[in-house]
């Protein structure tokens, strides 16, 4: 077996007629995964740093940065739930990969699940890590995130100003992201800036701002949980201000034998501040 520390990453790009898909690429072999970031300041690199490395000593590893993020910016055109479900099966069939492996964080796993649902064939086995897509809000509450979502001043201006300084980046990372301790915290901040620098600003996602309309979501999986007839197994950091464990909880529950774990202590980014043991539950079950 390859060890993690010699594992060459290389990064390509699929042509799309609003920019370029970025897929950052490692190992060979096995049963190919493909790995799906969060919203935001997100990307390939800040979610799978730490896990590219352990899948990638026995399979094909595909990270992929979505649209307006990472390496995929520039990118003309909106970046809605439909669009990047497209992303993800472009990057499949530029590959020709049948079946994949499919691992997503957030947004990643709003995605993730949305594959395994319009797709069940070319999805073997699902870890959907905090995801997105399976949450409703109370009303009042749900309008003024509606409102957030329609005011750039909102989603893209005061985010941008609070995330000006390397402090406040710190502040935003440990109290929304990574509460509790990480042996890489600098690396992450610095990697986060560099995203904001790349993007010229930080806010919320297309995906996140579409997402919701005037009296619901528009993007609500739950209905449809009960057809994903793969493996899956759902991973929460029981700390998680983002996606309150309770909510992956209810959607877990949905899925026909799928398989919980709740790391207490860890927050959003449950994979960067519990590298090793997210590592150890997703290389086993993939396995």
């Amino acid at each position: 077996m390859t060890r993690p520390e010699d594992i060459a990453v290389t990064h390509e790009w699929i042509d799309q007629p609003e920019g370029r898909l970025q897929v950052t690429r490692a190992g060979a072999g096995g049963n190919p995964v493909v790995l799906l970031s969060g919203a935001g300041i997100d990307n390939a690199r800040l979610s799978w740093a730490r896990m590219i490395p352990a899948l990638a000593a026995d399979r094909a590893v595909f990270a992929l940065d979505w649209p307006k993020q990472g390496g995929s910016i520039p990118w003309q055109g909106v970046a809605d739930h439909d669009r990047l479900l497209r992303a993800v099966l472009t990057v499949l069939d530029h590959y020709a990969l049948d079946q994949v492996d499919l691992v997503g964080l957030s947004q990643g796993g709003a995605l993730s699940l949305a594959t395994a649902i319009a797709h069940p064939d070319r999805v073997r086995r699902l870890v959907p890590i905090a995801p997105a897509g399976i949450i409703s809000f109370p009303p009042v509450v749900h309008q003024l995130l509606w409102l957030t979502a329609k005011l750039p001043l909102l989603n893209q201006t005061l985010p941008s100003l609070m995330f000006r300084s390397r402090a406040g980046v710190e502040r935003f990372v440990r109290s929304s992201l990574v509460p509790g301790p990480v042996d890489d915290f600098e690396q992450i901040v610095d990697d986060v800036m560099a995203e904001i620098a790349r993007r010229g600003g930080s806010g919320s996602s297309d995906w996140q701002n579409s997402s919701i309309g005037l009296w619901r979501m528009r993007v609500d999986l739950r209905p449809q949980l009960h057809t994903i007839a793969c493996p899956t197994l759902f991973i929460q950091g029981g700390a998680d201000i983002g996606v309150a464990p309770r909510h992956t909880r209810a959607a877990a529950a949905l899925v026909p034998g799928a398989r919980l774990e709740i790391i207490e202590g860890a927050g959003h980014w449950v994979n960067r501040q519990e590298p090793e043991r997210v590592n150890r539950l997703v290389v086993d079950f993939l396995a």
